[in-house]
């Protein structure tokens, strides 16, 4: 089978990456969903906002206001908000609030399905609404600092509100501190309570219920777009970055035809990406990156030495102090940081040998073969055969000094058995052995005589 060379194949895998960038710098201009028309009534647009306000996020809600602004037919926008604040500058947040502010026609914000959230900046934003609304056991609050320009908007946490600065409302607390003006339960009922909507009443599980007149239409990131707001989020942006780098390191020690690298360059570039949407610690980032480069130099040898500790060690600081503002879950970060010691304390330099093994007449060759002990070997130690160090256990659990030579007697797995070479069983054999051959050889010494 034709394979192609090293330098052919890893350009190959460049022009690959390359494309892929290209392919996903594309999908960074968001785009709002395809809607149908609204028909002789007109329409309510609600679109979802989920996750933190990033930049894909902020020019959602801005175009989907714009759009609704030049349809004609749209009576009103309503923000559906699932958001633990805002990854955007504080420029931008305010372009967001003044394209909710300065709208033509109503927008509305109401934080749900139950268990939602709008945290920090998205609370703020729900302040210069027209008007807001809460589902049952969603929470709003925890702003902080007030981030939108206090000239343009005002003081917006002010008398009962200003408690949400530092704690959250939930339901119908947060409608009494002054941070929502009404508790609706589902979407039917806040688009029904809304001034500029038409309505009818309508009996649901024995209770009246007032619905829209006109068409609602649910509107989403698109699918591709989705894809990198998804990756902004601070446990994915880790993992990616992390799993990415893991791959690329494992490309550059493993022979194939760099599907690793494909993927792990992709990984990096989603990771990449993640980590630029949101706040983050530069010398956190330098430790992360600075520890795969530590990772590679023990990697050459097949052995986890100091490189490996001191590497692990700023991967581990490196990852639990890369987001301050919005971290990872602890499941992200213990998965990140235990994955990655279990593959380069074990995986890792597992597959290192095996692959520098010889595939076709195997190790055996090795039995026999003297060498030195690194270090002590009782019962296991490292020791060097022709220039390589390998793992060793001593036969018969024989101790050995670091700097003694030995001699291979055995090989189990990836593990060399070993044995001093003086003093050893092989010496006892070789001495019975000639004990045996001296009769034999006196006799047939004297047979001439005779």
């Amino acid at each position: 089978m034709f394979t192609l060379p090293s330098p052919t194949r890893r350009l190959a895998i460049t022009l690959v990456v390359i494309g892929g960038i290209g392919a996903l710098a594309s999908l960074l201009a968001p785009a709002v969903s395809a809607q149908g028309s609204c028909g002789k009534a007109g329409c309510i647009d609600v679109v979802a906002v989920d996750g933190l306000i990033d930049e894909i996020e902020a020019n959602f809600i801005i175009e989907s206001i714009d759009q609704a602004n030049a349809a004609g037919d749209v009576v009103g926008v309503v923000l559906q908000f699932d958001s633990a604040g805002s990854a955007v500058s504080d420029a931008r947040l305010d372009e967001v609030a003044a394209a909710i502010q300065g709208s033509r026609i109503l927008v509305s914000i109401w934080i749900g399905a139950s268990g939602s959230y709008a945290l920090g900046g998205a609370a703020e934003l729900a302040q210069v609404a027209d008007s807001s609304g809460i589902t049952p056991g969603s929470k709003i609050g925890d702003v902080g600092t007030q981030r939108l320009d206090e000239q343009q908007f005002g003081d917006l946490f002010t008398g009962r509100a200003a408690a949400g600065l530092n704690r959250t409302f939930s339901g119908e607390a947060a409608v009494k501190a002054g941070l929502v003006d009404r508790f609706d339960p589902t979407l039917v009922d806040h688009v029904g309570n809304l001034d500029s909507v038409e309505t009818k009443v309508v009996k649901v599980d024995g209770r009246e219920q007032k619905q829209p007149v006109q068409r609602v239409r649910l509107s989403k990131l698109p699918l591709q777009v989705q894809l990198m707001h998804t990756a902004a989020s601070p446990s994915v942006a880790y993992l990616m970055l992390v799993l990415g780098l893991g791959l690329l390191l494992f490309e550059f020690f493993t022979a194939g035809v760099g599907v690793a690298g494909v993927i792990g360059a992709l990984f990096v570039l989603l990771g990449g990406f993640g980590v630029a949407e949101l706040p983050f610690t530069a010398w956190a980032l330098v430790l992360l990156l600075f520890s795969f480069f530590g990772f590679a130099i023990d990697m050459q040898t097949g052995v986890p030495r100091l490189w490996t500790m001191i590497s692990m060690v700023a991967f581990t600081v490196g990852s639990v102090f890369l987001f301050v503002e919005f971290r990872p879950t602890w499941i992200a970060l213990l998965a990140g940081i235990a994955g990655m010691g279990v593959v380069v304390f074990s995986g890792m330099p597992a597959m290192i040998r095996t692959r520098f093994a010889t595939p076709t007449i195997g190790r055996e060759w090795m039995i026999g073969e003297l060498g030195q002990a690194s270090t002590e070997i009782n019962p296991e130690g490292m020791v060097v055969i022709r220039g390589a160090e390998w793992r060793a256990r001593t036969n018969r659990a024989t101790p050995v000094s670091p700097g003694d030579s030995i001699r291979v007697v055995e090989i189990d797995g990836l593990v060399l058995g070993v044995e001093p070479e003086e003093g050893g069983a092989m010496d006892y054999r070789e001495m019975r052995s000639n004990r045996k051959g001296e009769p034999e050889a006196q006799s047939e010494v004297q047979d001439p005589a005779k």
